[in-house]
């Protein structure tokens, strides 16, 4: 990659004024020095964008600049002309005979790709991920002329053609490409009845595109040159960084940012079309791989992946309060279903959000009545029924203390294959249990855990585990 020739003075200027080579992407030139950061876009032509004009450059810098800038405030600082003083060029002076776009130097080891590849991704990090996504994409208005599907196809037939053409091997890209259009087309009723969640999106949110700063995850480097590719469901927004984490982090870590994000917003429609999601965006980072001279077969097999079918369980695990029901439901999502995961619909996250609070926020008393859990367990039932609906695994966290509600559950997965655990241990165990949560979704203290263990569940006809040690081992030479 280089630096087109017109541009060389400018790219001098920078260098002396950071001290550093540039990072050259096919699109910029950016030069990250101790104090600033300053990105050039190249004067090229690439088809899918032009930026040899120099107000189409400055154009896209402002558009970059007032797109980041809400997420990334302190990161993102001005664009800045280059123009000339005394015969030469001088970062500040109009007229501009170049722009560039000022940021704030970030360590690399801070970027969430760089985080990943150390193991760094933990519990905390990934629940503030998909807190933030959540938060940015909350904030954003729908739109209401956007055509669900048109886009959609067509980044699968300019990924089809640009990855062929960038040598991945045809006869596994053109198989993939048309499952995957048939499958889009299959979900048109689907994404149309989604038009509320079509939003101007982040476009580009993989996890080189996010960052630690002050220890909280932000997004950066939202598409900017597109709208097409940036006006889109949230969902698919969303999927880009499932994708991502699935294949940098693991099942695991994707399979958690994908129930706290859907435990924030209740966005349970996005499962039926998060298959073709996932696999588009893989086939579109493999193109990327392949057409910059990387290998792009691992990504094209997880392209094929994603839309291969997979059985799709529901479980159902009950029991009291601190019989550890939510850290096996953890435990055993990421292995459950299709990709990334099971979803988990915990009762007590369910009903932080019918509150419109989150999750471990605390709330009185008066958010336990028999109505407000009524309620809990009729949304708990519904996300059910769509998640089946959608071909997606499911694991109910709840206590079930109630036969009819046992019984409800079990009717509702169908035609889903259903399965119950019931986890139980001394009250002195669970006392113990209770008394040391710290930071959780659940409001239960010891007193709520004797009165509800006074209670009658009727007889038990799940799997009974004992809970006192380890449930895991049990739970899985059952499943």
């Amino acid at each position: 990659m280089t630096i087109p020739a017109a541009q060389s003075e400018a790219a001098t200027l920078l260098a002396r004024l950071t001290g550093v080579r540039p990072i050259e992407t096919h699109i910029s030139a950016v030069y990250v020095g101790a104090e600033r950061v300053f990105k050039m876009k190249k004067a090229v032509n690439l088809g899918f964008l032009d930026f040899s004009a120099l107000a189409a450059r400055q154009h896209f810098l402002q558009r970059e600049l007032a797109l980041n800038a809400p997420y990334a405030p302190e990161i993102y600082r001005a664009v800045l002309p280059i123009g000339r003083r005394d015969g030469a060029l001088e970062l500040g002076v109009e007229p501009a005979e170049e722009w560039v776009l000022e940021m704030a130097p970030v360590p690399a080891s801070d970027f969430l790709d760089a985080v990943a590849a150390r193991g760094g991704l933990d519990e905390r990090l990934l629940d503030a991920l998909a807190d933030t996504v959540f938060t940015m994409h909350r904030s954003l208005p729908p739109l209401a002329d956007v055509d669900p599907i048109a886009g959609l196809l067509g980044a699968v037939e300019g990924n089809r053609s640009a990855g062929i053409a960038a040598g991945l091997p045809s006869e596994r890209v053109e198989p993939l490409a048309a499952r995957l259009a048939d499958r889009l087309r299959g979900l048109v009723p689907i994404l149309a009845a989604r038009q509320n969640f079509i939003r101007r999106c982040h476009g580009d949110l993989h996890l080189a595109n996010l960052l630690v700063w002050k220890g909280q995850p932000m997004p950066f480097d939202a598409l900017e040159f597109d709208e097409t590719l940036a006006r889109i469901d949230t969902g698919y927004d969303f999927a880009f960084l499932l994708m991502d984490l699935d294949r940098r982090a693991g099942r695991s870590s994707a399979n958690r940012v994908l129930n706290r994000y859907i435990a924030r917003g209740g966005d349970v429609g996005l499962l039926a079309p998060l298959p073709a999601w996932l696999s588009l965006r893989a086939l579109i980072r493999a193109q990327c791989a392949a057409s910059a001279g990387e290998d792009g077969l691992p990504l094209l097999a997880a392209a094929e992946a994603f839309l291969a079918p997979a059985p799709a369980p529901v479980l159902a695990i009950g029991g009291l309060q601190g019989t550890g029901k939510s850290r096996l439901a953890r435990a055993l999502a990421p292995g459950l279903g299709p990709a990334p995961g099971a979803l988990v619909l915990r009762s007590d996250e369910i009903r932080k959000r019918l509150q419109g609070v989150a999750p471990e926020a605390r709330l009185p008393d008066a958010a336990y009545t028999p109505a407000a859990s009524a309620a809990v367990q009729a949304e708990m039932l519904a996300m059910l029924k769509t998640a089946v609906a959608a071909g997606h695994a499911v694991i109910l966290d709840a206590m079930f203390l109630d036969p009819a509600l046992r019984a409800e559950a079990a009717v509702a997965a169908a035609p889903a294959r259903f399965q119950g655990l019931w986890l139980e241990a001394p009250l002195d165990v669970l006392r113990a249990r209770v008394s040391a949560r710290r930071g959780d979704a659940s409001d239960a203290t010891i007193a709520v855990l004797e009165h509800t263990a006074a209670a009658d569940p009727g007889p038990i006809t799940w799997a009974r585990l004992d809970a006192s040690v380890d449930a895991e081992p049990a739970a899985r030479r059952f499943l």
